[in-house]
């Protein structure tokens, strides 16, 4: 920032003009400046807060980042950790199901 803005409000307070016999009126020259001056007091002071803005976004977002990359990596954790049900785990299931309850009406037959 400090590189583009080649003047500063104090730069503009201390220029000083050279007299002329038909130059302008001193006293306008002055009052011109001193808005400018304020305006470029305003400017200044909206860039710094925007740049202070700017640097709290930044370290947001890359906690943001930081924040995004542990729950990618606890979802990948989860997902390894976690079988697939397929429809052979299901047939398997069931087909010990059926085992326990047939077997036991089985041996209930026998006896």
């Amino acid at each position: 920032m400090q590189g583009k803005i080649s003047l500063t409000p104090q730069d503009i307070l201390e220029k000083d003009f050279k007299i002329d016999t038909r130059g302008y009126r001193l006293k306008e020259v002055d009052q011109f400046l001193d808005e400018i001056i304020g305006d470029y007091e305003q400017f200044y002071q909206i860039i710094q807060n925007l740049e202070k803005e700017k640097e709290a976004h930044i370290k947001e977002i890359m906690n943001l980042k930081q924040e995004l990359r542990n729950v990618k990596m606890s979802i990948d954790i989860a997902k390894g950790s976690e079988k697939e049900v397929t429809n052979m785990d299901i047939l398997r299931r069931i087909s010990n199901l059926e085992k326990i309850v047939y077997g036991k009406e089985e041996k209930e037959e026998e006896e």
